[in-house]
């Protein structure tokens, strides 16, 4: 039985260590209780989701599940899924995250939705965010807003967030069907992040979702710039394809980061994946913890 307080023991893990996923939604029965999901139904059946985590976890749930799992820390994220004006649009409260991320301040830490729509109001947004509340990056679904990465419509974000020091993620794979009453196209493809990296060398950007069908794509540019790095998230571990486990295994070791996109994957199971994956140790240790706890500034346990 894990402790009352949720404190991590690391030596209780395989490797001595607990491992970092930089990708998680909030999704707890209050969440979706109010609705605050983006996906339906038919998403969930297609990513073959249990029943028991369509109801959603509470944070201390949810912790159990990473004590099995053997991961120390997730970063939580108030997600902002397209125009809110919209009856298809959702959006998590920053509050709501921020409560979880103070009760367990060790086991936990926020990330700030962007949704460019809010301009000014917004960039406020975020500010408060990351110097109020703690929050550690910015996440951003480019297929919600319609309008690719480098649009002109997200540049203020940008220079925000380097402002501020943090990084920034955003999907840059092909999106799905999240719910048969909004389809979105696809529009961002990990090359678009090419410009961006360049007009912003201080920004630390991360390609997540791999970039698939993309891969290689996030692979070159992420290799290119130094700003620009990559997640294995969204995917089961044992799909992220050859090319991927070889980029994180040798000279991408520095710039490929772990994450499930929780509910999507399961943590208790993509770590099992890694593990078979047979990484070199050292590599291993930096993709699963210690390019996180550099990328987003994390406290050491």
């Amino acid at each position: 039985m894990p402790s009352t307080n949720y404190q991590f023991d690391p030596t209780k893990t395989r490797d001595g260590y607990g491992g970092i996923d930089i990708v998680v939604n909030f999704y707890t029965p209050q969440v979706i209780a109010e609705k605050r999901v983006p996906t339906d139904e038919n998403f969930r059946d297609q990513v073959r989701m249990a029943d028991d985590h369509r109801r959603g976890l509470t944070p201390e749930q949810y912790i159990e599940k990473m004590d099995r799992a053997g991961i120390e820390r997730s970063l939580l994220i108030a997600a902002r899924c397209g125009d809110r004006r919209m009856s298809t649009s959702t959006e998590i409260p920053y509050s709501y995250v921020y409560e979880a991320c103070q009760k367990y301040p060790h086991r936990y830490s926020g990330v700030a939705g962007i949704n460019p729509l809010l301009g000014i109001a917004g960039l406020k947004e975020l500010d408060h965010a990351v110097k109020n509340l703690g929050f550690v990056a910015a996440h951003l679904y480019p297929h919600w807003f319609g309008q690719a990465p480098d649009a002109a419509i997200y540049y203020p974000y940008y220079a925000r967030c380097a402002e501020l020091g943090i990084p920034i993620m955003m999907q840059v794979g092909h999106c799905l069907v999240y719910r048969d009453d909004n389809r979105l196209a696809t529009v961002a493809k990990p090359m678009l992040l090419d410009r961006i990296a360049i007009d912003f060398p201080e920004l630390t950007i991360i390609g997540i979702h791999l970039g698939y069908p993309w891969t290689d794509e996030m692979i070159s540019v992420a290799t290119k710039h130094k700003n620009v790095y990559m997640a294995g998230d969204a995917y089961a571990p044992k799909h992220w394809g050859q090319s991927a486990v070889h980029f994180a295994n040798t000279f991408g070791q520095d710039k490929f980061m772990f994450g499930t996109d929780w509910w999507v994957i399961d943590p208790e199971r993509a770590v099992k994946e890694v593990d078979d994956l047979n990484f070199r140790e050292h590599s291993k240790r930096k993709i699963m913890r210690d390019n996180a706890l550099r990328v987003f500034k994390l406290p050491e346990a």
